[in-house]
């Protein structure tokens, strides 16, 4: 059965829903698939290199960091960034709390303006003090990543320089922005920050580098479908009248 037919939880903490995995087909991306694609990274890539103090911090953190007066009362609710290196935050242009979280119901143009419509990303490099923001319709989330930017550097009480980067690879249609945000944070990721040695300066630039929205789209499909198979496989083996375990297998609504 496709993912789009059910409501998933896969092994890690995020729940993908009908409606979330079938913006995946040409939609705007919701909180938790771009969600679900950070935990994926951690659990599968960012787990091997035990050294790294990289954060990727999730949607809705983010917006409570940006919408939050004072961001020192986040303390307690933020990861601790006393040893972390970089922070990866998904930013979004919604600016009414409110209505943030339904963002997967933004089907239609109302909802969308209402819920935020447009993604972007900005990696923090905390040892450098540089914020970079990488915007696939630059400069539309330009004034958000700046007060996320503001908001980040009073956390952290340092002094961030805060670094758009015109030359980000930029999207063709007004539905992408969410699968460039996952695409860029696995090529920053993987590809410069976890192969760098530590004093090695990293060229933070996505400049000249060609992002295939489809793809993208496609290669998240097969790692939720990879889940949603395991899951199967496991609830299959705990179902077995020859076989009994304690353990709670991942469920499905």
């Amino acid at each position: 059965m496709p993912p789009s037919k059910l409501t998933t939880l896969v092994d890690f903490d995020v729940r993908l829903t009908k409606e979330d995995v079938d913006t995946l087909k040409d939609d705007w991306l919701t909180d938790n698939v771009i969600a679900f694609w950070e935990e994926y990274l951690e659990h599968e890539h960012l787990v091997h290199f035990r050294g790294a103090q990289i954060v990727l911090l999730r949607p809705s953190m983010s917006f409570m960091l940006v919408q939050t007066p004072d961001p020192l009362t986040l303390r307690d609710a933020l990861p601790d960034f006393s040893k972390t290196s970089h922070i990866f935050l998904p930013i979004n242009d919604c600016r009414n709390p409110s209505v943030a979280e339904d963002s997967k119901q933004n089907k239609d143009s109302n909802a969308s303006s209402a819920g935020g419509s447009h993604w972007s990303l900005l990696v923090v490099s905390v040892v450098d003090t540089v914020a970079f923001h990488y915007d696939s319709l630059h400069p539309a989330n330009r004034d958000e990543a700046i007060a996320t930017t503001k908001k980040l550097s009073r956390l952290l009480n340092k002094d961030l320089q805060f670094l758009d980067l015109p030359d980000t690879p930029q999207q063709e249609n007004g539905s992408d922005c969410g699968v460039f945000v996952c695409v860029q944070m696995k090529h920053l990721l993987m590809k410069k920050l976890l192969l760098a040695h530590s004093k090695e300066k990293i060229n933070m630039s996505m400049g000249g580098k060609h992002l295939d929205a489809s793809h993208g789209r496609k290669e998240m499909v097969r790692v939720i479908e990879g889940f949603r198979r395991e899951g199967e496989r496991r609830r299959s083996r705990s179902s077995s009248p020859s076989k009994t375990s304690k353990t709670t297998p991942p469920r499905v609504d």
